[in-house]
């Protein structure tokens, strides 16, 4: 059985939007790509096994094991060095893209603390969305008392839009919570 989020799109989503927009053919319609969600450690580097703890969290979070993300190069300022882990990452598509997005919009935006609505200006000019959370404990899946570290959590939404007005329609149909235009921050 196909995801509630899904399913929404699949009935309501799409002939708004070609309704909206005036699309002529159902596959003109923007549809979610994938969506990826990192963790960046900088601290790793001090503390290897945060590593670890980001790794398990992500995976309870998500459902997928994330990869460990490596430097690139060194960086002695920051002391770096080539191939160190500094983050975790996971790329959602399909099903479990849809369960995440499901989760996200309707139990782990609405626990954000003082939430007023998320920004609508973080559209790449590409119809894609990037989402950061500065505390990844909002999502149900984490307990709060085993959690060694608050971590921030970046979530990337890829769709298939061409502009951001119609990736902006097609999330806010899926039940994005934009911020409105007057309110401040």
């Amino acid at each position: 059985m196909p995801a509630r989020l899904k399913q929404k799109y699949d009935g309501e989503v799409v002939k708004s939007l070609m309704a909206e927009f005036k699309y002529g053919n159902v596959h003109e319609v923007p549809r979610v790509l994938k969506v990826v969600c990192n963790m960046g450690l900088g601290e790793a580097v001090q503390n290897p096994k945060i590593i670890e703890s980001a790794t398990t969290e992500l995976t309870a979070i998500t459902g997928r094991k994330p990869i460990v993300n490596r430097a690139k190069k060194a960086i002695a300022a920051f002391k770096l060095r080539k191939g160190m882990p500094i983050g975790v990452s996971v790329t959602l598509r399909r099903d479990t893209m849809w369960e995440f997005l499901d989760r996200l919009l309707n139990v782990a935006l609405p626990r954000v603390r003082d939430f007023k609505g998320v920004s609508s200006k973080a559209f790449d000019g590409k119809g894609n969305y990037a989402l950061g959370l500065k505390e990844h404990i909002i999502f149900p899946e984490i307990d709060y008392d085993k959690t060694d570290k608050i971590k921030g959590l970046n979530v990337c939404i890829v769709t298939t839009a061409k502009t951001d007005e119609e990736s902006r329609a097609l999330l806010t149909a899926l039940g994005m919570p934009f911020r409105k235009a007057g309110a401040n921050k």
